[in-house]
């Protein structure tokens, strides 16, 4: 009998209470608890579900008829960044973090990285991602050197505006940095930022972004349910999270918009395993960039789509509604991801309403939910 599970990760909707976020810094950060204080946050949807009856949550009122079983899951893997988050969604938990870099790279490597791309490099900093477009993209335009910078996160970007540095050129320059980029420099993503724009006034990054992680150190739940016959389905930047290993068919997506109208057209096809999706624009938008009202508006579209959605699924249909890690927009202290726990949401529940399902140790236990409901234990 063919089934279908449906993961939607909200990128970095964290709902706060991590026991270990003083060990991260992010002691009292809880995006959900930021954005609901907005007057933007209008998702009954979500509340019918449950996400209000989780536990910690208690700032809001629950329902009382949840239709979803719920949790809040806190994460084993030592990091808070989007790799190792989706890698435990998957079922793999990373026992060690991920290499950062506070200082920037070593200089003897970009020395090595200037010479194999042939060009040189500015900024090798950790930075926001529009701020270093605005104090270093003109003088990228002047001299033609990769704007290269880190965050919090183990991550080396490369931003490069598109008339200069053609899109597929700097996708070479960063696949080439990928395979330089081992052992004690061996970061979770290299990602390819172009930007377009005249000038620090209206530089802008483009929707051509590409990441290029490394690959999951065993096997996940996507290799699985690949090795036994089943459609895996990537929607977003799942397809870049895992190299693309696991998965099936791959759809590239712009925005959350783009992303929730090819999940809408999935619905409508025959298909026989997972379609896991990613919504980025959360993280990437509007949590990095500090921006509450954004992010609850995001949130408000988000719940909008989940009435069309729900109302396409066929029998036998699973939908879980999970986060990767948290970006607090109301913490100042940084602009990176905050540790967070993540809510868990399982539509249809498995009784005639919704059950609270308590707080479960790893991001694992989706992992284990489809290999239940998909490969039968």
């Amino acid at each position: 009998m063919k089934k279908r599970a449906f993961l939607i990760v909200l990128d970095s909707f964290g709902i706060g209470g991590a026991v270990d976020a003083k060990e991260f810094g992010d002691e009292g950060t809880d995006t959900l608890r930021t954005i609901s204080r907005s007057d933007k946050f209008v998702c009954p949807n979500l509340e019918k579900l449950g996400i209000f009856n989780i536990d910690g949550n208690g700032y809001h009122k629950a329902s009382a008829a949840p239709m979803a079983d719920y949790a809040r899951m806190h994460e084993k893997s030592r990091g808070k960044d989007t790799i190792v988050g989706h890698w435990e969604i998957a079922g793999v938990v990373s026992n060690a973090p991920m290499p950062t870099f506070p200082n920037g790279f070593p200089r003897e490597f970009i020395e090595r990285f200037e010479k194999a791309a042939g060009r040189k490099t500015i900024c090798n900093l950790p930075y926001s991602g529009t701020k270093v477009l605005e104090d270093y993209g003109e003088e990228h335009l002047k001299t033609g050197a990769l704007i290269v910078y880190t965050s919090g996160d183990s991550v080396f970007q490369i931003a490069a505006h598109e008339s200069l540095v053609p899109v597929d050129e700097l996708y070479k320059i960063c696949a080439m940095a990928r395979q330089m980029l081992t052992g004690d420099l061996a970061v979770g993503r290299v990602i390819a930022r172009p930007f377009i724009g005249e000038s620090a006034k209206d530089f802008k990054r483009t929707a051509n972004r590409h990441d290029y992680a490394l690959l999951p150190p065993q096997s996940t739940v996507l290799d699985e349910l690949k090795s036994a016959g089943k459609d895996v389905i990537s929607v977003g930047k799942i397809n870049d999270i895992f190299g693309g290993q696991g998965v099936t068919k791959a759809h590239k997506t712009k925005s959350n918009a783009d992303g929730m109208r090819i999940a809408l057209e999935l619905l409508d096809e025959a298909f026989d395993g997972l379609c896991f999706i990613n919504l980025v624009d959360f993280d990437m938008l509007f949590g990095h960039r500090r921006n509450i009202d954004g992010y609850a508006q995001a949130a408000a579209e988000f719940d909008a789509f989940l009435s069309q959605f729900i109302a396409k699924m066929r029998d036998g249909d699973m939908l879980i509604i999970t986060a990767d890690h948290g970006c607090d927009p109301a913490y100042l202290k940084t602009t990176d991801h905050t540790r967070e726990n993540v809510p868990l949401l399982i539509y249809p529940p498995k009784a005639s309403r919704g059950e609270n399902l308590g707080t479960l140790d790893g991001f694992d236990n989706v992992a284990k939910i489809l290999r239940e409901e998909l490969l039968g234990g």
